[in-house]
């Protein structure tokens, strides 16, 4: 059974830090594309950040350069989403993502249409 388990989301003060992660089961992260999206009570899924599986570059969106990284653990079979000085609009579920076809690489190009593999999703809260 292939799956992806979030966790490390909570409530934190404008400003502060959280780390998601995003266990693989079932299969190998290795070489594939690793993303995490984000959706926002009334918005659309949108992506927030992605490594290529090809050559591992990454991808942010421009409303949380600088803030927020990117990584992954291949030995551990598991992503992450190191945030940093977050503010009231980085509330969202937050969800890790893998696209199916394990040669799909163009992070810029992700969209919550492609068939993907999904995590469950885990809230962030923002507020002072």
């Amino acid at each position: 059974q292939l799956q992806l388990v979030e966790s490390g989301g909570g409530l934190v003060q404008p400003g502060g830090s959280l780390r998601l992660s995003c266990a693989a089961s079932g299969f190998t992260l290795d070489s594939y594309t690793v993303a995490w999206f984000r959706q926002a009570p009334g918005a659309e899924r949108e992506v927030v950040s992605c490594i290529a599986g090809s050559d591992g570059s990454t991808y942010y969106a421009d409303s949380v350069k600088g803030r927020f990284t990117i990584s992954r653990d291949n030995a551990k079979n598991t992503m992450y989403l190191q945030m940093n000085s977050l503010k009231s609009e980085d509330t969202a579920v937050y969800y890790c993502a893998v696209p199916r076809h394990r040669r799909w690489d163009y992070c810029p190009g992700y969209v919550p249409q492609l068939s993907s593999y999904w995590g469950q999703g885990t809230q962030v809260t923002v507020s002072s």
